[in-house]
Protein backbone atom coordinates (compact mmCIF):
# COMPACT_ATOMS: atom_id res chain seq x y z
CA UNK A 1 0.00 0.00 0.00
CA UNK A 2 1.32 3.53 -0.73
CA UNK A 3 1.56 5.80 1.98
CA UNK A 4 -0.86 8.50 0.33
CA UNK A 5 -3.78 5.44 0.42
CA UNK A 6 -2.68 4.89 4.03
CA UNK A 7 -3.23 8.59 4.62
CA UNK A 8 -6.46 8.34 3.04
CA UNK A 9 -7.66 5.47 5.00
CA UNK A 10 -6.00 6.77 8.53
CA UNK A 11 -8.09 10.23 8.34
CA UNK A 12 -11.30 8.73 7.30
CA UNK A 13 -11.19 6.74 10.14
CA UNK A 14 -10.13 9.44 12.26
CA UNK A 15 -13.24 11.29 11.13
CA UNK A 16 -11.37 14.48 9.80
CA UNK A 17 -11.80 16.35 7.05
CA UNK A 18 -8.85 17.14 4.31
CA UNK A 19 -9.24 20.68 5.75
CA UNK A 20 -9.36 20.12 8.91
CA UNK A 21 -6.28 17.92 8.58
CA UNK A 22 -4.61 20.75 6.61
CA UNK A 23 -5.04 23.14 9.19
CA UNK A 24 -3.65 20.97 11.89
CA UNK A 25 -0.41 20.56 9.95
CA UNK A 26 -0.56 24.43 8.94
CA UNK A 27 -0.49 23.38 4.71
CA UNK A 28 -2.90 23.99 2.28
CA UNK A 29 -5.67 21.24 1.42
CA UNK A 30 -4.43 20.47 -1.77
CA UNK A 31 -1.54 19.56 -0.02
CA UNK A 32 -3.23 16.90 1.39
CA UNK A 33 -5.51 16.22 -1.57
CA UNK A 34 -2.13 15.40 -3.43
CA UNK A 35 -0.84 12.80 -0.95
CA UNK A 36 -3.81 10.99 -0.65
CA UNK A 37 -3.82 10.92 -4.49
CA UNK A 38 0.27 9.72 -4.49
CA UNK A 39 0.81 13.09 -6.41
CA UNK A 40 3.39 13.99 -3.99
CA UNK A 41 4.88 12.79 -0.60
CA UNK A 42 4.63 14.40 2.90
CA UNK A 43 8.37 15.67 3.97
CA UNK A 44 10.45 13.84 6.07
CA UNK A 45 10.34 15.93 8.72
CA UNK A 46 6.68 15.75 9.12
CA UNK A 47 6.34 12.10 9.36
CA UNK A 48 6.73 11.96 13.50
CA UNK A 49 4.05 14.40 13.31
CA UNK A 50 1.87 12.62 10.88
CA UNK A 51 2.12 9.17 13.18
CA UNK A 52 1.66 11.26 16.46
CA UNK A 53 -1.65 12.19 14.82
CA UNK A 54 -2.98 9.51 13.19
CA UNK A 55 -1.66 7.27 16.72
CA UNK A 56 0.27 4.57 14.37
CA UNK A 57 3.97 4.21 14.22
CA UNK A 58 5.90 5.39 11.25
CA UNK A 59 5.96 2.04 10.25
CA UNK A 60 2.20 1.50 9.55
CA UNK A 61 2.32 4.87 8.14
CA UNK A 62 4.01 3.28 5.21
CA UNK A 63 1.81 0.21 6.12
CA UNK A 64 4.66 -2.05 5.24
CA UNK A 65 3.43 -5.77 4.93
CA UNK A 66 4.52 -8.47 7.53
CA UNK A 67 6.77 -10.26 5.27
CA UNK A 68 8.67 -6.48 4.36
CA UNK A 69 8.32 -5.84 7.68
CA UNK A 70 10.56 -9.34 8.92
CA UNK A 71 12.87 -8.63 5.77
CA UNK A 72 14.04 -5.01 7.33
CA UNK A 73 14.21 -6.59 10.36
CA UNK A 74 16.46 -9.69 9.32
CA UNK A 75 18.18 -7.00 7.07
CA UNK A 76 19.04 -4.40 10.14
CA UNK A 77 20.21 -7.53 11.93
CA UNK A 78 22.66 -8.36 9.32
CA UNK A 79 23.64 -4.38 8.93
CA UNK A 80 23.75 -2.88 11.99
CA UNK A 81 26.86 -4.01 14.18
CA UNK A 82 24.81 -1.78 17.53
CA UNK A 83 21.57 -2.11 17.50
CA UNK A 84 19.38 0.91 18.87
CA UNK A 85 17.39 0.26 22.07
CA UNK A 86 14.34 1.83 20.76
CA UNK A 87 14.22 -0.25 17.18
CA UNK A 88 14.84 -3.09 18.86
CA UNK A 89 11.71 -2.98 21.24
CA UNK A 90 9.68 -2.16 18.85
CA UNK A 91 10.47 -4.85 16.38
CA UNK A 92 10.42 -7.22 19.80
CA UNK A 93 6.83 -6.09 19.96
CA UNK A 94 6.17 -6.33 16.55
CA UNK A 95 7.49 -10.37 16.33
CA UNK A 96 5.99 -11.30 19.67
CA UNK A 97 2.63 -10.06 18.02
CA UNK A 98 2.72 -11.60 15.01
CA UNK A 99 3.70 -14.83 16.63
CA UNK A 100 0.33 -14.87 18.90
CA UNK A 101 -1.63 -14.18 15.91
CA UNK A 102 -0.09 -17.00 14.20
CA UNK A 103 0.46 -19.46 16.26
CA UNK A 104 2.11 -22.26 13.58
CA UNK A 105 4.43 -19.40 11.76
CA UNK A 106 8.40 -20.27 13.32
CA UNK A 107 9.55 -17.30 11.65
CA UNK A 108 8.89 -14.59 14.33
CA UNK A 109 10.68 -16.34 17.08
CA UNK A 110 13.47 -17.51 15.08
CA UNK A 111 14.28 -13.30 14.27
CA UNK A 112 13.82 -12.78 17.68
CA UNK A 113 16.65 -15.31 19.01
CA UNK A 114 18.15 -13.52 16.30
CA UNK A 115 18.02 -10.29 17.72
CA UNK A 116 18.88 -11.36 21.04
CA UNK A 117 21.77 -13.04 19.97
CA UNK A 118 23.05 -10.28 18.29
CA UNK A 119 22.48 -7.75 21.40
CA UNK A 120 24.60 -10.45 23.20
CA UNK A 121 27.06 -10.01 20.50
CA UNK A 122 27.03 -6.92 20.66
CA UNK A 123 27.51 -6.95 24.68
CA UNK A 124 30.51 -9.47 24.30
CA UNK A 125 31.91 -6.66 22.06
CA UNK A 126 31.46 -4.58 25.05
CA UNK A 127 32.75 -6.98 27.76
CA UNK A 128 36.35 -7.68 25.75
CA UNK A 129 36.97 -3.50 25.49
CA UNK A 130 36.30 -3.66 29.07
CA UNK A 131 37.87 -6.67 30.38
CA UNK A 132 40.94 -5.73 28.00
CA UNK A 133 41.03 -2.04 29.64
CA UNK A 134 41.26 -4.10 32.86
CA UNK A 135 44.44 -5.93 32.42
CA UNK A 136 45.85 -3.21 30.85
CA UNK A 137 45.35 -1.59 33.96
CA UNK A 138 46.16 -4.25 35.96
CA UNK A 139 47.88 -7.71 34.29
CA UNK A 140 47.25 -10.20 36.71
CA UNK A 141 43.74 -9.55 37.84
CA UNK A 142 42.08 -12.69 37.33
CA UNK A 143 38.32 -11.98 37.29
CA UNK A 144 39.38 -9.81 34.19
CA UNK A 145 40.97 -12.35 32.48
CA UNK A 146 37.77 -14.81 33.16
CA UNK A 147 35.58 -12.41 31.56
CA UNK A 148 38.05 -11.89 28.69
CA UNK A 149 37.20 -15.38 28.02
CA UNK A 150 33.95 -15.30 28.59
CA UNK A 151 33.27 -12.50 25.82
CA UNK A 152 35.88 -13.58 23.23
CA UNK A 153 34.70 -17.59 23.60
CA UNK A 154 37.76 -18.85 24.83
CA UNK A 155 38.68 -22.43 26.13
CA UNK A 156 37.45 -23.58 29.54
CA UNK A 157 38.65 -26.67 30.31
CA UNK A 158 35.86 -27.55 32.99
CA UNK A 159 33.53 -29.61 31.92
CA UNK A 160 30.84 -29.37 33.79
CA UNK A 161 30.97 -25.40 32.53
CA UNK A 162 31.21 -26.61 28.76
CA UNK A 163 29.18 -30.08 28.38
CA UNK A 164 26.45 -29.69 25.82
CA UNK A 165 23.86 -32.61 27.51
CA UNK A 166 21.19 -29.61 27.88
CA UNK A 167 21.14 -29.30 24.29
CA UNK A 168 21.67 -32.68 23.28
CA UNK A 169 18.72 -33.76 24.57
CA UNK A 170 16.59 -31.37 23.22
CA UNK A 171 18.02 -32.55 19.94
CA UNK A 172 17.01 -36.06 20.64
CA UNK A 173 13.36 -35.15 21.99
CA UNK A 174 13.43 -32.77 19.01
CA UNK A 175 14.57 -36.15 16.28
CA UNK A 176 12.16 -38.26 18.77
CA UNK A 177 8.93 -35.67 17.51
CA UNK A 178 10.50 -35.51 14.16
CA UNK A 179 12.30 -38.09 13.03
CA UNK A 180 12.72 -36.59 9.64
CA UNK A 181 14.38 -33.68 10.89
CA UNK A 182 17.76 -34.21 9.23
CA UNK A 183 19.40 -30.86 10.44
CA UNK A 184 18.20 -32.11 13.80
CA UNK A 185 20.73 -35.19 13.27
CA UNK A 186 23.30 -32.89 11.83
CA UNK A 187 23.16 -30.59 15.04
CA UNK A 188 22.88 -33.50 17.35
CA UNK A 189 26.07 -34.59 16.15
CA UNK A 190 28.22 -31.74 16.67
CA UNK A 191 27.06 -30.99 19.99
CA UNK A 192 28.01 -35.59 20.69
CA UNK A 193 31.47 -35.45 19.11
CA UNK A 194 32.39 -31.89 21.37
CA UNK A 195 31.10 -34.32 24.28
CA UNK A 196 33.42 -37.00 22.98
CA UNK A 197 29.95 -38.87 23.39
CA UNK A 198 31.01 -41.23 20.43
CA UNK A 199 29.10 -44.17 21.19
CA UNK A 200 25.60 -42.48 20.38
CA UNK A 201 27.17 -40.40 18.23
CA UNK A 202 27.79 -43.71 15.98
CA UNK A 203 24.01 -44.51 17.08
CA UNK A 204 22.38 -40.95 15.75
CA UNK A 205 24.67 -41.01 12.63
CA UNK A 206 23.09 -44.78 11.54
CA UNK A 207 19.78 -42.93 11.89
CA UNK A 208 20.28 -40.53 10.07
CA UNK A 209 22.21 -42.36 7.01
CA UNK A 210 18.82 -44.60 6.58
CA UNK A 211 16.76 -41.19 5.63
CA UNK A 212 19.41 -38.87 4.10
CA UNK A 213 22.88 -40.72 2.87
CA UNK A 214 24.54 -37.85 1.33
CA UNK A 215 28.23 -37.08 1.58
CA UNK A 216 27.69 -36.30 4.95
CA UNK A 217 27.33 -39.81 6.27
CA UNK A 218 31.01 -40.88 5.74
CA UNK A 219 31.87 -37.38 6.46
CA UNK A 220 30.60 -37.74 10.13
CA UNK A 221 31.93 -41.56 9.93
CA UNK A 222 35.18 -39.61 9.70
CA UNK A 223 34.62 -36.98 11.94
CA UNK A 224 34.14 -39.92 14.84
CA UNK A 225 37.31 -41.54 13.99
CA UNK A 226 38.67 -38.52 14.32
CA UNK A 227 37.64 -38.07 18.18
CA UNK A 228 38.33 -41.51 19.16
CA UNK A 229 41.78 -40.35 17.89
CA UNK A 230 42.15 -42.33 15.10
CA UNK A 231 43.07 -39.67 12.83
CA UNK A 232 44.98 -41.72 9.89
CA UNK A 233 41.36 -43.57 9.61
CA UNK A 234 39.95 -40.24 9.79
CA UNK A 235 41.43 -38.76 6.84
CA UNK A 236 41.46 -41.65 4.48
CA UNK A 237 37.85 -41.32 5.27
CA UNK A 238 37.60 -37.70 3.91
CA UNK A 239 40.16 -38.95 0.86
CA UNK A 240 37.70 -40.67 -0.22
CA UNK A 241 34.72 -38.82 0.56
CA UNK A 242 36.65 -36.08 -2.01
CA UNK A 243 37.28 -38.66 -4.41
CA UNK A 244 33.23 -39.56 -4.27
CA UNK A 245 31.97 -36.32 -4.43
CA UNK A 246 34.90 -33.82 -5.89
CA UNK A 247 32.30 -31.07 -6.94
CA UNK A 248 31.06 -30.35 -3.47
CA UNK A 249 32.89 -27.19 -2.00
CA UNK A 250 32.16 -28.59 1.79
CA UNK A 251 34.04 -31.66 1.53
CA UNK A 252 37.33 -29.64 0.60
CA UNK A 253 36.88 -27.06 3.46
CA UNK A 254 35.97 -29.77 5.79
CA UNK A 255 39.45 -31.61 5.20
CA UNK A 256 41.33 -27.97 5.48
CA UNK A 257 39.52 -27.55 8.89
CA UNK A 258 41.52 -30.94 10.15
CA UNK A 259 44.81 -30.35 8.27
CA UNK A 260 44.62 -27.04 10.56
CA UNK A 261 43.95 -29.02 13.83
CA UNK A 262 46.83 -30.69 12.79
CA UNK A 263 49.05 -28.01 12.21
CA UNK A 264 49.51 -29.13 8.51
CA UNK A 265 49.05 -25.42 7.52
CA UNK A 266 50.74 -25.35 3.95
CA UNK A 267 48.68 -28.36 3.09
CA UNK A 268 45.26 -27.08 4.15
CA UNK A 269 45.52 -23.49 2.33
CA UNK A 270 45.18 -25.22 -1.49
CA UNK A 271 42.13 -26.91 0.15
CA UNK A 272 40.49 -23.97 0.83
CA UNK A 273 40.86 -22.20 -2.45
CA UNK A 274 39.53 -25.12 -4.12
CA UNK A 275 36.25 -24.71 -1.51
CA UNK A 276 36.02 -21.68 -2.55
CA UNK A 277 36.63 -22.07 -6.21
CA UNK A 278 34.52 -24.68 -7.40
CA UNK A 279 31.59 -23.34 -5.85
CA UNK A 280 29.08 -21.45 -8.20
CA UNK A 281 28.13 -17.44 -7.72
CA UNK A 282 27.22 -16.74 -5.37
CA UNK A 283 29.77 -18.12 -3.54
CA UNK A 284 30.16 -18.77 0.50
CA UNK A 285 32.98 -16.79 1.99
CA UNK A 286 33.96 -19.07 4.65
CA UNK A 287 37.17 -20.67 2.51
CA UNK A 288 38.39 -17.12 1.93
CA UNK A 289 37.63 -16.32 5.88
CA UNK A 290 39.76 -19.18 6.59
CA UNK A 291 42.64 -18.07 4.35
CA UNK A 292 42.89 -14.70 5.67
CA UNK A 293 42.76 -16.30 9.09
CA UNK A 294 45.12 -19.33 8.54
CA UNK A 295 47.74 -16.52 6.15
CA UNK A 296 47.89 -14.38 9.54
CA UNK A 297 48.19 -17.61 11.44
CA UNK A 298 51.20 -18.27 9.37
CA UNK A 299 52.76 -14.74 9.88
CA UNK A 300 51.80 -14.03 6.08
CA UNK A 301 50.66 -10.59 6.88
CA UNK A 302 50.37 -9.57 3.14
CA UNK A 303 48.77 -12.48 2.16
CA UNK A 304 46.11 -12.23 5.09
CA UNK A 305 45.02 -8.55 4.04
CA UNK A 306 45.13 -9.63 0.37
CA UNK A 307 42.54 -12.46 1.27
CA UNK A 308 40.10 -10.08 2.74
CA UNK A 309 40.36 -7.90 0.59
CA UNK A 310 39.54 -10.99 -1.72
CA UNK A 311 36.25 -10.93 0.31
CA UNK A 312 35.22 -7.47 0.29
CA UNK A 313 35.44 -7.86 -4.21
CA UNK A 314 33.16 -10.70 -3.60
CA UNK A 315 30.65 -9.05 -1.88
CA UNK A 316 30.99 -6.85 -4.34
CA UNK A 317 30.40 -8.75 -7.57
CA UNK A 318 28.90 -11.74 -6.60
CA UNK A 319 25.97 -10.51 -3.42
CA UNK A 320 26.06 -7.20 -4.52
CA UNK A 321 26.95 -5.18 -1.67
CA UNK A 322 29.61 -2.84 -0.18
CA UNK A 323 28.08 -1.49 2.82
CA UNK A 324 26.86 -2.92 5.84
CA UNK A 325 28.00 -4.84 9.13
CA UNK A 326 29.14 -7.52 6.90
CA UNK A 327 31.25 -5.43 4.91
CA UNK A 328 32.84 -3.69 8.29
CA UNK A 329 33.73 -6.26 9.84
CA UNK A 330 36.43 -7.53 7.20
CA UNK A 331 37.08 -3.79 6.51
CA UNK A 332 38.11 -3.93 10.50
CA UNK A 333 40.23 -6.66 10.03
CA UNK A 334 41.91 -5.01 7.24
CA UNK A 335 42.86 -2.28 9.42
CA UNK A 336 43.84 -4.36 11.88
CA UNK A 337 46.24 -6.83 10.23
CA UNK A 338 47.53 -3.16 8.73
CA UNK A 339 48.59 -1.73 11.87
CA UNK A 340 50.38 -4.25 12.50
CA UNK A 341 52.36 -3.69 9.12
CA UNK A 342 53.29 -0.26 10.39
Amino acid sequence: MEIGNQIRALRTRKGVTQEAMAEHFGISPQAVSKWERNAATPDIELLPRLSAYFGVTIDELFALSDETRMERIQNMLWDVRFLNPADVENERQFLLAKAEREPDNGRPHSLLADMENHLAREHHTRAEEYAKEALRRDPDLRDAHGELKDAMNGYVKDWAYTNHAQLIEFYKDHIERNPNCTSAYLDLLDQLLDDYRLTEAREYLDRYAAINDTYRVPMYRGLIEWYAGHRDTAFAIWRQVEQDFPDNWYVYQNTGDFLVRTERYAEALPYYRKALDIQSAPRWTDPIESIAKLCELMGDIPAAIAAWNEELELFRTEWHFTTGETADVVRRQIARLEKKLK
